[in-house]
């Protein structure tokens, strides 16, 4: 007989495998994380020496590190929330591998940790990973009041411990997920069904090949009728009998390409009655795109439907109204999209109803109304929409023959029961001939005012002397024509009398007389001022502006000063004369002009041709007819009714009466020679007036220049003449010194400092051979 001896250790340690196999064994059966720590906090001291447990579970969408500590028997402990990164757990978590701690008092890892610990009595600590094969889910730790309590066998008896709990733990987890899912689902079951029974509408669900299988319960009260009653719609008279062979129809097609289903058709109430409703469908596919289930939602639309029936027969009769109407009419939706127009419209536009429809708001808007008018009336139309009241605008609309004319649209909304806007009703009424007469009735007055405004040298021509006379009968020739005029002569010498002389005397008499001096307008807005501007064409032009040639339309525009007119806008005067357009300041689009041009200048334009300062071709489309005006010490003869006149003038207008003009003051008057001309003239007489004091008119002597006027004129032209030698002198040197060139960068423009344009001008007027300065280019071969 033998017998087996166990020393004390070796009973020791099969005792302690004993108690870790009951532990595992009573783990097993546990399905609750909650209850699972608990007994693993009371159980585990069988086979492990600890004062405290903790056991970590990493939360990764949160970062969060939730912790559930034990004290001694199994008591929860509660303990402050740290950081993952300041946890035993999180540490092992990451090395997948023990922490032992022999001494918390040396520890500077876990700072806040290690506090809490030490504060409770532990002195030493053991951390081990909860890992199974399919994650990681933590850590246990355990602590002891004793120093050094977990020696590298402890370390590894508790692995095999951990092992066990690990597993138990992640069943636990897996059940605590399991059943939140199971309660989220019954939750989400019942918030589902209260929505679909919530649904003003009725709510079924169908098989994959279109039967039904499921309906709310709106839809069984709607019907009265049973779930299995209702899967027979397709032979009963659910629908309505004119309407079941589409339905069928439709819902095959869907249910074979799984195209979503939307259809309108009638369907039965429990009472019998037939309603409108709007039936739509969607399915529902697994993740290989296999349709598993419909869903469908049934909306009742029986109210709208007869809405629409009414409308449409409103229509229809309002159709057959404005048809006879004899203006445009045009018929918006809510939003401003076009329904109907009339025949008027129609006829006017060269498209179909269809046609207009079918092109698009933006596309349809940008062809009919003229360029300058989109921007604003699109403005004003958008804003009278969302005013909601009634509100015209006036635009021009293009017609078939692609021609714009002006028309008054007055828009008026058609509101429904709530007040909100159902359609817009619109009528168009031609304008054009009123818009014209208005247009022409603006610029003469605009012209009309600015010579109110203007002072007029004269108000009538005073004279009897053979020179005016040769210059009146001139003028009674010219006047019926439309020839244009050049008028020339010394400052003050009456060209702009003439020039009106002219114009009232012509078949152009009933329209406009437009002056403008050349010499009082700064250079840079002589193109603006003639020619008129469009919006945005320079800083400041904040609209556009009609230049003086269209407000002179139809009649006369005087240029006075014309040698004073820079060489760009002698260029565009050049195009107006030769082909009767112009264009605006930054447009793109040429107007047709029809204005009779007179000009006047007291310089010598041919000097200032010589000179380079005026074109020549310009000169001979103006001096088509030139008229010279004579000085008034040629007309000696007129001084003494042109004293009278004026004496009369300004003595009515000072309140004074003068009876007698003194012979001395009459013959100096006479016999001075007047450089100033009728203008020192007038001058001399109003001041006079003013300072009369009875009823003899007189003048002081010493108001009269006695410096001879021949030798200034002469003094005039010989400047001109140097000027001009003097000019020609340094173009030539330009041209020497850049090799006959003209632009570029070495080129003598650039030499002058002077536009390109204006440099070729004044050799052609100064006559100079550019070429001869030509330097021969060097052969190629050399």
């Amino acid at each position: 007989m033998s017998s087996t001896i166990q020393k004390p250790g070796e009973s020791a340690v099969i005792e302690r495998y004993e108690a870790l196999l009951r532990v595992s064994q009573t783990l097993i059966s546990i399905r609750s994380s909650e209850e699972l720590f608990s007994i693993l906090a009371r159980e585990l001291r069988a086979v492990v020496n600890f004062y405290v447990m903790g056991v970590g579970i990493y939360d990764e969408k949160a970062h969060e590190m939730h912790t559930t500590s034990y004290g001694e028997p199994g008591v929860p402990l509660q303990a402050p929330k740290f950081a993952p990164e300041e946890t035993f757990s999180w540490w092992v978590y990451q090395h997948q591998q023990p922490l032992i701690i022999p001494s918390l008092d040396e520890e500077t890892r876990f700072p806040a940790v290690a506090e809490m610990l030490k504060n409770r009595g532990v002195r030493s600590v053991c951390a081990l990973p909860l890992t199974t094969v399919h994650r990681r889910l933590g850590g246990l730790a355990v602590g002891s009041t004793e120093a050094d309590a977990y020696s590298r066998e402890e370390v590894s008896f508790l692995s095999l411990v951990v092992n066990q709990v690990a597993l138990a733990v992640d069943d636990a987890l897996n059940i605590d997920a399991l059943q939140q899912a199971k309660e989220d689902l019954r939750a989400s079951e019942e918030s589902l069904r209260l929505i679909i029974d919530c649904i003003p509408g009725l709510v079924d669900t169908m098989t994959a090949e279109g039967q039904l299988e499921f309906v709310s319960q709106q839809c069984l009260d709607y019907f009265g009728m049973t779930l299995e009653e209702l899967k027979t719609w397709t032979t009963s008279d659910i629908v309505h009998p004119d309407d079941l062979s589409r339905v069928l129809g439709t819902w095959r097609r869907s249910v074979e390409t799984g195209h979503p289903y939307d259809s309108e058709y009638r369907i039965r109430r429990a009472d019998g009655v037939y309603r409108w409703f709007n039936v739509r469908a969607l399915p529902l596919r697994d993740t290989e795109g296999h349709i598993i289930r419909w869903y469908a939602l049934q909306t009742d639309i029986d109210e709208r439907k007869q809405a629409e029936e009414a409308l449409r027969q409103d229509e229809r009769e309002l159709r057959q109204l404005i048809d006879f109407l004899p203006q445009h009419v045009i018929v918006l939706d809510k939003d401003g999209c076009l329904l109907l127009v009339n025949q008027m419209v129609l006829d006017y536009t060269g498209y179909t109803l269809k046609e207009m429809r079918e092109m698009g708001t933006d596309e349809r808007r940008a062809r009919d109304i003229h360029p300058d008018d989109l921007e604003r009336a699109l403005s004003e139309w958008q804003r009278g929409l969302s005013s909601r009241a009634p509100f015209e605008l006036e635009r021009r609309a293009r017609g078939k023959d692609g021609r714009y004319r002006w028309f008054l649209f007055r828009h008026k909304p058609l509101l429904d029961k709530e007040g909100r806007v159902a359609r817009w009703f619109v009528t168009a009424t031609d304008i054009e001939d009123l818009k014209q007469e208005k247009e022409e009735i603006r610029k003469e007055n605009i012209a009309l005012r600015e010579e109110i405004v203007k002072a007029s040298m004269f108000e009538e021509i005073v004279g009897t002397s053979p020179a005016l006379q040769a210059v009146l009968t001139l003028v009674a020739k010219v006047a019926p024509t439309d020839s244009t005029i050049l008028i020339t002569g010394e400052t003050g010498t009456g060209k702009e009398l003439i020039a009106r002389a002219i114009h009232n005397g012509s078949k152009r008499s009933a329209r406009a007389f437009v002056s403008v001096n050349c010499a009082a307008i700064p250079a840079s807005l002589i193109p603006s001022e003639l020619f008129g501007h469009e919006k945005g064409a320079f800083t400041g032009a904040i609209q556009r502006r009609l230049g003086r040639f269209e407000l002179a339309e139809g009649g006369t525009i005087f240029l006075d000063e014309i040698g004073e007119l820079p060489a760009e806008t002698q260029v565009a005067l050049l195009h107006v004369l030769q082909e009767h357009e112009f264009e605006r300041v930054g447009g793109n689009r040429s107007i047709k002009t029809d204005v009779r041009v007179i000009v006047a200048t007291n310089r010598n334009l041919e000097a200032a041709m010589t000179a380079g300062t005026f074109r020549s071709d310009l000169f001979y489309r103006l001096n088509v007819f030139p008229i010279e005006m004579p000085p008034l010490r040629e007309r000696r003869e007129d001084i003494a009714l042109l004293v009278e006149y004026f004496i009369d003038r300004f003595a009515r207008k000072a309140g004074k009466k003068i009876r007698r003009i003194n012979k001395k003051t009459l013959a100096l008057l006479q016999s001075y020679p007047w450089p100033g001309n009728i203008r020192e003239l007038q001058n001399v007489i109003e001041r006079s007036v003013i300072l009369c004091e009875g009823e003899d008119f007189s003048v002081d002597e010493s108001w009269l220049s006695r410096q001879p006027v021949a030798t200034e004129l002469r003094g005039e032209v010989e400047l001109s003449q140097r000027l001009a030698a003097h000019e020609k002198e340094a173009i030539e040197a330009a041209l020497s010194a850049s090799g006959g060139r003209v632009f570029g960068p070495s080129g003598a423009a650039v030499k002058l400092g002077m536009p390109r344009s204006t440099l070729e001008s004044k050799i052609r007027s100064l006559k100079i051979d550019k070429n001869r300065f030509k330097i021969a280019e060097p052969s190629k071969n050399n």
